[in-house]
């Protein structure tokens, strides 16, 4: 037995992890892989099951907590960097949008835990390492394809707010944070900043929310394409408004309240709403 060093061992299993990518047969990876062929039906749902959803993702995540824990520390630290990079770069004015801008890309980290869910449900011993499980998948491929379309959208939303930020209060950098708090709450100019940001981000949100609340977890669950899967999500979100609007404000407040302080929040945040999103696909496209 070799005992290997920190950055030998982690070498290891990225190597191990690269190898694996879409290894796993359709066979393999679903238990029933014939009934997962066509388009999924949906089914009306009601606030009883956005609870539902909640409390079962709190199972999830008490079930692994440890792990869950381990797996989303890299969020605050990432927030926190950037922010750093931020307020040390003169590039303030995007803070928000790139804290706010986040909620468009959580279907993408939440990857993992979706996965960590659904070997739960079939019984399985799941730890953060099953949550690499998502790139064994038959899948692999079109998850990628959608995750780098959401990414997209996201700069293009960081774009969008720095147009904003540049027809408003710019395009020059404030000269310092008193200044641009002092310019974003006193002045006409930053009022029309924040109500122009705030409606654009929620016309971008909705998109997101729309063709990924369904899509990423049903990418996972059966062998279906990103056209379909993103068709089953927008049906899902139209067949459902009101509670899906519910759902999107859950997951709005809940990314806000986990900011606060310093991102911190998130360690508890992220894996309580990602394995509860898994739950709410669940009862939307039922098994």
């Amino acid at each position: 037995m070799t005992i290997l060093s920190p950055p030998e061992w982690g070498w290891t299993r990225l190597r191990l992890t690269v190898s694996r990518i879409g290894s796993a047969s359709p066979e393999e990876y679903w238990a029933q892989p014939a009934r997962h062929v066509g388009a999924p039906e949906v089914r009306r749902i009601g606030v009883a099951d956005l609870v539902t959803a909640l409390k079962r993702g709190f199972d999830d995540f008490g079930a692994n907590r440890t792990d869950v824990i381990f797996l989303c520390v890299l969020y605050p630290v990432l927030g926190l960097v950037l922010a750093r990079l931020v307020f040390g770069y003169e590039a303030l004015p995007l803070l928000f949008p790139l804290a706010a801008g986040f909620a468009l890309v959580g279907p993408v980290a939440a990857l993992g835990l979706y996965e960590m869910s659904r070997r739960r449900e079939e019984g399985a011993e799941v730890t953060w390492m099953d949550a690499i499980g998502v790139l064994r998948s038959p899948s692999i491929g079109s998850i990628a394809y959608l995750a780098v379309f959401v990414v997209m959208i996201y700069v293009l939303w960081l774009l969008v707010a720095q147009t904003i930020y540049a027809l408003t209060l710019g395009p020059a950098p404030p000269a310092s944070v008193s200044s641009f708090l002092h310019d974003v709450f006193n002045t006409g100019r930053g009022w029309a900043m924040i109500g122009i940001g705030v409606g654009i981000g929620f016309i971008f949100a909705v998109a997101v929310f729309t063709i990924s609340v369904v899509s990423f977890p049903l990418l996972l669950d059966r062998n279906v394409g990103v056209g379909t899967a993103v068709r089953t999500s927008v049906r899902a979100v139209l067949l459902n408004p009101v509670q899906m609007a519910l759902w999107g404000l859950i997951i709005t407040a809940g990314l806000v309240l986990g900011s606060i302080p310093f991102f911190l929040g998130l360690v508890v945040v992220l894996p309580v709403l990602g394995h509860a999103t898994w739950h709410l696909y669940r009862s939307v496209v039922p098994s």
